[in-house]
């Protein structure tokens, strides 16, 4: 940021999060909520498999008997893909509202050397397109 803002000084340099696909949003949102009725049920003792009437596992029965750490796996590991599902990856470059370059097309982020030169190549674009005559009809 701090090499376009010496080069170009007259650029504005925004960033922004770009969302997930909701599916992805809707599994974070319900992740995380499971996460904390799944502690807070840890933490009471309460045992959900006996409302079903099912045999509770050992892993239930381990994590009563540890109940810090058992809380403490299920809030990490529960972030863990919350995090997974809301993470893009996306690196978008628009330039006067033109895309130009997208980490989700090419699959890699632009080396230095190459951001400088599509911000090169866009800039002498633009300056050529303002110095187009245009006609008025």
């Amino acid at each position: 940021m701090r090499v376009i803002s010496q080069r170009y000084p007259d650029i504005r340099i925004e960033g922004e999060n770009y969302l997930p696909q909701p599916i992805y949003r809707h599994i974070a949102s319900f992740l995380s909520v499971f996460k904390l009725v799944l502690i807070g049920l840890i933490i009471v003792g309460k045992d959900p498999f006996a409302f079903f009437g099912m045999q509770a596992p050992s892993i239930w029965q381990w994590g009563q008997g540890n109940k810090v750490y058992a809380c403490m796996m299920v809030f990490f590991l529960s972030n863990m893909i919350e995090n997974q599902c809301m993470s893009t990856g996306a690196f978008e470059i628009t330039l006067n509202d033109v895309p130009v370059w997208s980490k989700l097309e090419s699959g890699h982020l632009p080396s230095m050397q190459q951001l400088v030169q599509i911000l090169d190549n866009e800039m002498k674009l633009n300056v050529h397109m303002d110095s187009i005559p245009h006609h008025r009809s």
